[in-house]
């Protein structure tokens, strides 16, 4: 593993643990934020940040953003992402014993099944920890985006009453957002400050703001844990799926390695469905 790949590993570790921390402040700023009306995006955002809490999470947020960014671009994104996923091991324990959170204990069962999953991804890095791999066809990258970014509109205007289906959406708005991310950095050394003048730059920030409120409302409709784990579930694996299918990253070597990663994956899926709670959340009017 090169020393700056490792850097990148740390980075997103430190991601992880921000991203937890911001997640379960902005669920309690939402949830004293009037309504969030997905048809009125302005208006409702404005309302959003009206909350100090949601403010303080937004804050939070866009700490471990920054050190994301440095992430994508020193690391592989499967690499990254399955670092940042591994955050979702605290966030039981942290909306339980700091947030004074409620958890239930499919949703402690459905955290350690993902636990697993991640530790068997870690299990098939290292064949993949040599270099960035930041390099795309843009005709492979477009298609992700709107497949990515365009199925998470899609799913919300079917399914806006949902809160799992939101926090799915939020998910793939944001993983549209950290593909962008890791496009972009491929240009860093040769454009410098001038990638901040790139059209990837707007879908960062459209994707990005989007997620925030199509999250903010998953957020007032269901439950912390559960809405946060489907986001950061959605988010994640889409981004590491990204990996081979736009930045060409080798999928592990032998079949034994590639068998555990599909288990992986599995068992995450797996720990996404035990997460919701078994009934519906009642709606905030």
């Amino acid at each position: 593993m090169s020393v700056s790949v490792a850097l990148g590993l740390v980075l997103a570790l430190l991601t992880a643990f921000g991203s937890v921390a911001g997640f379960l402040y902005k669920f309690r700023g939402a949830r004293s934020a009037p309504r969030v009306e997905l048809r009125r995006p302005i208006r409702s955002t404005i309302l959003l940040f009206g909350s100090r809490v949601y403010l303080l999470g937004i804050a939070i947020g866009l700490s471990s953003w920054v050190l994301h960014v440095g992430a994508l671009a020193l690391a592989p994104i499967s690499l990254a992402q399955a670092t940042v996923a591994g955050g979702l091991v605290l966030l039981t324990v942290v909306a339980n014993r700091l947030f004074g959170i409620e958890v239930r204990r499919r949703e402690w069962i459905g955290v350690t099944l993902m636990a697993a999953g991640l530790a068997a991804l870690a299990a098939t890095l290292s064949g993949d920890a040599h270099s960035a791999h930041s390099h795309y066809a843009a005709g492979t990258l477009t298609v992700f985006l709107l497949a990515t970014g365009g199925g998470g509109l899609l799913v919300t205007a079917l399914f806006s009453r949902q809160a799992s289906a939101l926090a799915v959406a939020a998910g793939l708005e944001w993983a549209a957002s950290d593909t962008s991310i890791k496009a972009l950095s491929a240009h860093l050394g040769a454009l410098g400050a001038g990638v901040l003048v790139q059209p990837l730059v707007l879908v960062i920030f459209v994707a990005s703001m989007v997620g925030l409120l199509i999250s903010a409302r998953s957020l007032q409709l269901g439950d912390a844990v559960p809405m946060i784990a489907l986001t950061s579930v959605a988010a994640n694996l889409t981004t590491i799926a990204a990996g081979p299918i736009v930045f060409s990253e080798p999928l592990p070597a032998g079949q034994v390695a590639l068998v555990v990663r599909l288990t992986a994956f599995a068992l995450v899926v797996v720990a996404a469905a035990l997460t919701p709670p078994p009934v519906r959340a009642p709606v905030k009017t």
